[in-house]
């Protein structure tokens, strides 16, 4: 123990003046890595994300059909369709009762045939009137002849000048009794193809193929064209889910994108397509409805609730997760360690999708980006960079994190 004690009584009387006249002037060493404070950081790397828009909503028809009678008055005589039939174009749904109409058309028949009858006498009786006016005429030559010799008197011919007029005469009212008759059958025809119109009316028909989801006619019932409507039909059994979107999530939906809709109860989603986007919003809500189209028809119902997930972008690219993204006014940025030296870099950012985002510009594939750390290390700083995998190794291995993490 004396040696050492010496030793100290030795150097008790140096002044700091001499210290450092003895020892040459030397910068402090920069600390060990080991001393430095470990980051936990991730390797940029390559993914693929998708930018989805989710909304919610009930499941409607896309084009409803009210099927109406097209003759008032008539009872319900027969029902050939019932709620959940799918019926083609053209497809007798119900019959009406057309006794009545059938009796009338006899009735309109037989004036058809009189008044045919009475148009066919008219035209012999023109026949009959030009014969006797054409008589009437030569009478009246001859007369005009004979009476510039003396051989017949000026009276005589004055009467075939009147007997010819009267004859014309004849012949026009003979013409006008069959523009008469002509007008009557006219109209005789016109009542009985409008007969036939009802006849044919009285199979009540499905204007468009569909799914039929309402029946309202009853047998026995009086029809009524302004009445309720007989039949409800989905044309061609189109539905789609008409959702609420927010109005930001609208400025990026494009018809035609691609959907995937859960029903509620319903584990396996339907594929789809926006069909159509509301250019109006709510001014209570906020939101906007969003029509998506059902590639599958049969999956679904009308009324259910259902939501929908539209992908309205992807993009492969450089990913990151959020923790590793400060977002400010002035930007995004995230913190590069490049030889253990922290570097803020502004980046460009574009798709979030399950926790990660993509880094369009500002950083490279394989960079070192600070994980969680963000706000404890500035722009310049020395660490020891620790990838996240490795991190908790060393913890489990060390019995305690040395980590630093928000």
């Amino acid at each position: 123990m004396a040696p050492v004690v010496l030793g100290i009584a030795l150097l008790l009387p140096l002044s700091s003046a001499a210290v450092a006249e003895s020892v040459p002037a030397q910068s402090a060493p920069p600390p060990a890595d080991s001393q430095l404070p470990a980051i936990v950081v991730a390797e940029a790397g390559t993914a693929t994300l998708t930018d989805k828009v989710i909304g919610t909503g009930s499941i409607k028809a896309v084009e409803e059909i009210y099927v109406q009678p097209e003759v008032d008055g008539l009872a319900i005589r027969n029902l050939l369709a019932d709620v959940g039939d799918k019926v083609k174009a053209g497809q007798v749904l119900a019959t009406l009762d057309g006794d009545s109409l059938i009796l009338q058309k006899a009735q309109y028949a037989a004036n058809q045939a009189k008044a045919e009858a009475s148009l066919a006498q008219n035209k012999i009786q023109l026949i009959d009137a030009q014969a006797s006016a054409a008589e009437a005429e030569r009478q009246l030559t001859r007369g005009q002849s004979l009476v510039t010799g003396g051989t017949i008197s000026t009276a005589q011919v004055q009467q075939y000048e009147t007997s010819a007029i009267n004859a014309r005469n004849k012949v026009d009212s003979a013409r006008q009794a069959i523009t008469i008759a002509e007008a009557e059958l006219k109209v005789v025809i016109s009542q009985v193809a409008d007969l036939d119109l009802k006849l044919a009316r009285t199979d009540i028909k499905a204007p468009f193929g569909g799914l039929i989801t309402a029946r309202n006619a009853r047998i026995g019932a009086i029809a009524a064209g302004s009445g309720q409507q007989l039949f409800t039909i989905i044309r061609e059994g189109k539905i789609e889910l008409v959702a609420e979107v927010s109005e930001s999530d609208m400025q990026k939906m494009q018809v035609g994108q691609p959907a995937e809709i859960t029903i509620a109860g319903q584990v396996k989603p339907i594929s789809g397509h926006v069909r159509l986007i509301s250019p109006a919003i709510s001014a209570t809500t906020r939101l906007g409805d969003v029509h998506v189209l059902l590639d599958d028809s049969d999956a679904a119902r009308q009324g259910m609730y259902a939501s929908a997930v539209i992908t309205v972008a992807s993009a492969s690219g450089i990913a990151l997760p959020l923790s590793a993204i400060d977002s400010s006014k002035a930007g995004s940025f995230t913190r590069v360690v490049e030889k253990g030296v922290v570097r803020q870099v502004k980046i460009e950012t574009g798709i979030v999708e399950n926790g990660m985002i993509q880094v369009t510009s500002g950083i490279k594939t394989g960079d070192l980006v600070v994980l969680k750390a963000g706000a404890f290390v500035r722009d310049g700083d020395r660490v020891r960079p620790v990838k996240e995998g490795a991190s908790h190794a060393s913890a489990e291995a060390s019995g305690q994190s040395t980590t630093v993490s928000n």
